[in-house]
């Protein structure tokens, strides 16, 4: 990723992502019922390294599985590249595990970006206190292997409901998840930082008692005048 784009997501909310998503005719790039574990930290910036799980079948999947150092899973944790984020599609079902703290921590040590699944994890005070994102649909204790088998590493996947390609970069904040396809990261990131310029123009008139009409959407022409001046005082 572009080291600029990677800069500009970093400072930009996922809500401004999807309105600049929306222009560009896509509308669903957040992840539905994912959440994060921790708020008030630095966005999550990353491109998308994937894991696929599939129901578990109980003959396939015993806890001895483990031992086999190609597991999808625990390959996918050493081989996801730092700076990357661990996406994981566990089918929308927290019922069992997606990961855990030792996992978790691994991804961290190893400079992985973030931690992401639309099933659920355990040892969620653990991973929530490390230093590295994580987001998921809920808690929960059993074992991964109780209804979840690891199938399959960076391929196409689905998370939240939204289609995750590998490369494809995702963002995330205190609200959630957006997915943003690979060849519209550079675009998105620069609209999305102007968007923002003009969002937070927008939020200190209105705090100031400024009526929306004219204001938002820039109808009236002196608006932009106000911009403009607004940009150059604040160094935007």
């Amino acid at each position: 990723m572009n080291p600029a784009t990677r800069d500009r997501l970093a400072h930009v909310s996922t809500a401004t992502l999807c309105t600049a998503l929306f222009k560009k005719g896509l509308r669903n790039q957040f992840l539905q019922n994912v959440h994060p574990l921790r708020t008030g930290r630095a966005n999550m910036v990353g491109e998308a390294f994937t894991l696929r799980y599939i129901p578990a079948r109980e003959d396939l999947n015993t806890i001895d599985v483990f031992k086999n150092p190609d597991h999808p899973q625990r390959k996918a944790v050493e081989d996801c590249p730092p700076g990357a984020v661990l996406v994981i599609d566990s089918r929308k079902d927290a019922r069992a595990a997606s990961a855990g703290s030792i996992l978790a921590s691994r991804l961290m040590k190893r400079g992985v970006a973030g931690l992401v699944t639309d099933g659920g994890f355990r040892d969620t005070p653990e991973i929530a206190a490390l230093d590295m994102p994580s987001y998921h649909q809920r808690p929960s204790a059993p074992t991964n292997l109780t209804l979840h088998q690891a199938i399959d590493i960076n391929g196409p996947i689905a998370c939240g409901d939204v289609a995750v390609f590998p490369g494809d970069v995702l963002v995330g904040d205190g609200e959630g998840v957006i997915v943003i396809p690979a060849h519209l990261a550079d675009e998105i990131a620069a609209e999305a930082t102007e968007m923002t310029a003009f969002e937070d123009f927008v939020t200190e008139k209105v705090l100031e008692g400024r009526s929306i009409i004219g204001l938002y959407p820039p109808t009236d022409p002196a608006t932009h005048g106000d911009f403009a001046a607004w940009r150059a005082e604040k160094g935007r």
